[in-house]
């Protein structure tokens, strides 16, 4: 379902041995350079995938569960930062947001945002911009998918809604979101150490609504 490391990532090195470009099969172009100042190796895209694509702690289950912060832009400029629950599937994160809380309203006034998260053995950054789902079969899949998670989600009038959310979520029903990125930060908190920044060009990847 999600790009991974089998869809067959080809990396040319280039004269410098900080950047790396290649091609994904699916569509997605990478330029990948590595920032650490240790003399670590660039980490691969792939040790990121193998953790977004985790399967996620379960509410009662052993761990604790992952939480994704969103940062968006006030219409004023001043930056506003909230937790989420993001799903990543198919090479983008989906999350959602009450209409009327403050990250619906940047949104609709910009969509430039980040997300971050603390994974395991990887801190990780993703820049990119985000957009509202409105096809009904993407929001069953969703749907489906945060209810295999544990959260009991349902599709209704173009939104999904539930019995609970977050307490800050707002009433329901909450707007489903898709992040498209474009940059990502890795700094790994376990070894193979380093740090590497990863820039995407979805020249071809299927235009969602």
């Amino acid at each position: 379902m999600n790009l991974t490391a089998a869809d067959g990532l080809k990396v040319v090195i280039r004269e410098d041995q900080s950047w790396n470009s290649g091609v994904a099969i699916g569509g997605i172009e990478m330029d990948q350079k590595n920032l650490d100042i240790y003399g670590s190796k660039p980490i691969p895209w792939s040790r990121a995938l193998k953790e977004l694509e985790a399967p996620a702690t379960k509410p009662g289950e052993a761990g604790s569960p992952t939480t994704y912060w969103l940062a968006t832009v006030r219409p004023d400029g001043r930056p506003h930062v909230a937790g989420v629950g993001a799903l990543w599937v198919d090479g983008r994160f989906y999350f959602t947001s009450g209409a009327r809380t403050r990250k619906s309203r940047n949104l609709a006034k910009n969509l430039n945002c980040v997300i971050s998260v603390a994974l395991s053995g990887l801190d990780l950054v993703v820049e990119g911009t985000a957009r509202m789902v409105t096809d009904e079969l993407t929001l069953r899949r969703l749907a489906e998918l945060y209810a295999a998670q544990g959260w009991p989600a349902s599709v209704s009038d173009g939104a999904l809604t539930a019995k609970y959310s977050a307490p800050s979520a707002g009433p329901p029903p909450w707007n489903l979101y898709v992040m498209t990125p474009s940059t990502a930060f890795g700094v790994a908190t376990a070894e193979p150490f380093g740090a590497t920044r990863w820039r995407f060009e979805p020249s071809s990847v299927e235009s969602l609504r």
